[in-house]
Order: C-alpha cells, then sequence, then structure tokens
C-alpha cells in the first residue's frame, strides 16, 4: 500500500517487464494484471477460465486449463481504492469452479480466500484509506511504498536537467521544507522540474513558488502556455481551441464533484455531465495530457483520470474558489490537500497567478486573519493527530508564523514538554515531522513524559530512522 503517485503501479509494470524478459521471477508461469478502475466496467457475469480468454488471449485453446502441480499463477488487482463493487467476505459462498460464471466481486473474493485457485499469488495494491477492504486475515503480507529517499530525489533532478538547473532548484525546494517533503512522490518531482526550471532561470526569483498551492498554480500557468503555442500558427484554430480558462473550469467542476464522491477515476457520462467532450482534441491531443488521461480499458468502455490525485485536488479547490465560493470542511481526511489548496488561493501572491490564468474572473480575498484564528482554534480540540498535521500544513499556506514559535522555542530550549498546551504539542510534532535532523535521530527521552505523550509522538518515531 502507499499514498497516490507513490508507485505502486510502477512497481507492478516493473516486475511484468522483469518476468516478461527472464530477468526475475522466472517461477511464475502466468502473470494477469486486472487493475480495478478495469474491472468496474465489467457488467456481465463470467467464469474465471471465460474473463481470461476474453481479455487476455484470442484463442481459447492457447490456455485450455490453468497450470497445475509446481506451475505458480499470479492475479494483480491494482487500485483497490478505485473499486467501485461490493467486496464481501462474510458471506460462505464456497466457489471453487473456475469454469462457473458469477459476479466479478464474487470471482475476486474467491481468489483471495484461496476458494478458486489455492495456490494462485495474488497482489493487491491500494491506497491506505482503502486497505481495510480486504480482511487482515486474508493478508499474508503487507508492503509500504514509501516512493523517493532523500538521496533518489536529488537524483532524480540530477537526471533529468543539467548539474547547474539541478542544483539550482534542490536549492530551492530545500528551503521550503514542505515543498521537499512532497518530492518524495516521484510525480511531484516532475511537477517541481516542470514549474522551477525555467522559473530560476530568470534573474528575480521573486515569483518562484514557495508554497504548495503556489507550486500547483504554476503548474497551470505552464499548461496555458504550452496550449498558447500550440495552437499560436494554427490558421485556423479550433472555436474552442484557445478557451483554456473554460477548459480547466469544466475540469475543475469535474474534479470537485467527483472528489466529493471519493471517485478518482471516470466514464463518458461523467465529462459530458461536465460540459467536456471526450472527442475534443484541444483535451486529448496534448494540451491537457499531462494534467488529464484517457485509457483504453479491457472492457469496451474507456476510462479517465487526471495523473495523480494532488491534480484532482487543486482543481476541486481551484473551482471551489471561483465558483462556489465557500469553505468545505473534510471530517474524514480524504480533502486534506484540496484544503490546503483552497486556503493557499486566499494569499494575494497566488492570486496574481490566477489573474494570468483568468483574467476576466473577479477574485475576492477572503479573510485570512479569522481563517488562520479558525483553524487554531480547531487544532486546539483535534483528536486526530494526521488531522491535526495537515491543519499545520494549512498554516503554513497561509504563511502564519506559530509554528515558527514552536521552531525558535525549541531551538532555544525554552520548550518544557510536559507544560504544552494541546495545540502547542501538536506543533511540536509537526516541527519534529519537518525536521530533517529528526528523520536520522530522535530523542525521544526529551518529550516523554507521559503515556498520553508516548501516543502523539507515534508519527515522529514511525518518521525516524533511530529513536532513543
Amino acid at each position: 500500500m502507499g499514498i497516490a503517485g507513490i508507485g505502486k503501479t510502477v512497481s507492478i509494470n516493473k516486475l511484468i517487464l522483469d518476468w516478461a524478459e527472464g530477468k526475475e521471477n522466472q517461477d511464475i508461469d502466468l502473470i494477469f494484471p486486472l487493475p480495478f478502475r478495469q474491472l468496474n466496467l465489467i457488467r456481465n457475469n463470467f467464469s474465471l477460465m471465460g474473463l481470461l480468454h476474453k481479455y487476455f488471449f484470442n484463442d481459447p485453446k492457447e490456455l485450455p486449463s490453468l497450470p497445475e502441480g509446481d506451475g505458480k499463477i499470479m492475479f494483480i488487482f491494482d487500485g483497490l481504492d478505485e473499486c467501485r463493487f461490493p467486496l464481501s467476505f462474510k458471506q460462505d459462498d464456497r466457489f471453487t469452479d473456475v469454469h462457473k460464471e458469477k459476479t466479478v466481486s464474487k470471482m475476486i473474493t474467491s481468489l483471495i480466500k484461496k476458494h478458486l485457485v489455492p495456490s494462485a499469488l495474488i497482489w493487491i495494491t491500494s491506497r491506505p484509506a482503502a486497505a481495510s477492504l480486504i480482511p487482515r486475515n486474508y493478508i499474508d503480507q503487507v508492503t509500504e511504498v514509501r516512493g523517493f529517499n532523500n538521496k533518489q530525489k536529488e537524483q532524480y533532478f540530477n537526471k533529468n536537467s543539467s548539474s547547474e538547473v539541478a542544483g539550482n532548484i534542490i536549492r530551492h525546494i530545500r528551503k521550503s521544507r514542505s515543498l521537499y517533503i512532497m518530492c518524495h512522490i516521484p510525480i511531484f518531482c516532475w511537477i517541481s522540474l516542470t514549474v522551477l526550471k525555467p522559473l530560476l532561470a530568470q534573474k528575480s526569483d521573486e515569483k518562484t513558488p514557495t508554497t504548495l498551492t503556489g507550486m500547483y498554480t504554476n503548474f497551470l500557468l505552464t499548461q496555458q502556455q504550452q496550449m498558447e503555442e500550440k495552437y499560436s500558427y494554427d490558421p485556423e484554430p479550433k472555436a474552442n481551441a484557445r478557451s483554456f480558462d473554460q477548459i480547466i473550469l469544466k475540469l475543475g467542476k469535474l474534479a470537485f464533484q467527483q472528489l466529493e464522491k471519493g471517485n478518482l477515476i471516470f466514464y463518458k457520462e461523467d465529462l459530458e455531465e461536465c460540459g467536456l467532450d471526450v472527442n475534443d482534441e484541444t483535451i486529448f491531443s496534448g494540451l491537457c495530457t499531462q494534467i488529464f488521461q484517457e485509457e483504453k480499458a479491457i472492457s469496451a468502455r474507456n476510462v479517465y483520470s487526471f495523473i495523480h490525485l494532488s491534480i484532482q485536488e487543486f482543481l476541486a479547490a481551484f473551482y471551489v474558489f471561483l465558483i462556489i465560493n465557500k469553505a468545505v470542511q473534510s471530517e474524514n481526511g480524504h480533502l486534506d490537500l484540496f484544503l490546503r489548496f483552497l486556503l493557499g488561493l486566499s494569499q494575494e501572491s497566488n492570486q496574481s497567478d490566477l489573474k494570468q490564468l483568468l483574467p476576466k474572473l473577479t477574485l475576492k480575498r477572503e479573510n485570512v486573519e479569522d481563517t488562520v484564528d479558525y483553524i487554531k482554534q480547531t487544532i486546539e480540540t483535534e483528536k486526530s493527530v494526521e488531522r491535526t498535521i495537515n491543519l499545520f500544513h494549512c498554516l503554513s499556506e497561509l504563511k502564519d508564523n506559530f509554528v515558527e514559535e514552536i521552531q525558535k522555542n525549541l531551538s532555544s530550549g525554552n520548550l518544557t514538554a510536559q507544560n504544552l498546551s494541546s495545540a502547542q504539542w501538536s506543533a511540536l510534532v509537526f516541527v519534529l515531522l519537518m525536521s530533517e535532523e529528526t528523520q536520522e535521530m530522535f530523542e525521544l527521552q526529551k518529550y516523554r513524559r507521559s503515556d498520553e505523550a508516548l501516543i502523539k509522538l507515534l508519527p515522529v518515531i514511525k518518521n525516524t530512522r533511530r529513536a532513543l
């Protein structure tokens, strides 16, 4: 398991490629990748053999039966968090016949239960929030994909740009701890490279983004520039070819509506509901392919998605900020980045960039001080450590100095752990998580004064290599 875009699907593709080239796992006879986003589209009942014949072979004679004896088969179910059909493990429906037709849901649960093909290897990928859909007693091993470490972050920039550009980008990102941490997600490294490479080449770095919201706003600007360049020499441009702002607003509407439903993948009718034409070459011929993507599914219907969940969350926040103009609160944490983006968009520095994207729209500045006060009040009563950490990220987007004060007191030795308020405890945990030194070694004895304190410090302990 791992967060969105951390490399789960890449890991699967690497295993399949190495296996196909004869480099690894040669004890496996057959590998069947069955992503949930494609299984969602199967409406008819199938037998397991019927499903494999339909989607992997031209002729049923190519696979008359499954290997027996020492032969190994692997089924890979990628993206459990994208599953749109129920997976019930409570029913005692002992389904064992590979030639008997059942729903896709029952077929998958029977495979996981080891009823249908007892010897099969099952590999499932999921975001952490959805991992609990599979009961623990059916899981033999859990691996967490954590993305790039610090060395790999820098290797990425060095590999994909000149040493001078890479050095400038790394120095800039290191100045903003939250951006540097986000670079453990490979796609955020790509976004950072796309945004910062041209900006850092300029003499002045006044407009170089230092927040997550600023980075994504500038990413949109790069897409707008690419669109203008693409159609600037077209003698007969399409009627909608230059309407980047309208395309973005429609994508933003799609992002927000589907985010509310918890959907990360969409179908033709979802796009049409938001005024998007799946045949519009402006969207799918190169302009928005760095924002939005189309996939050919194993069934007849195509699947659409944003290239990364963070892009969907940003565009959803963008849409709400411009159109709905009201605060949206998330109770279960699935809108965490959305909230950070929404608050970041209230900053004047980000709004000046927004005006380049949408010059005709009037942007309103919310009362930032009231928002900061509200977040601080929420931190006082919030019991979830993870939720509190995200609220501190929100304060960072609003450029509040509360965290800086805790950092100064911590550095000067003026912070007594046993006398901290709830908000200060949360701030301390946030500061320690942001600290590069803490990732290498954490002196737990300095802060632990009770079991309650230990529980609050668990995220820091989990994130460090060595705790004393």
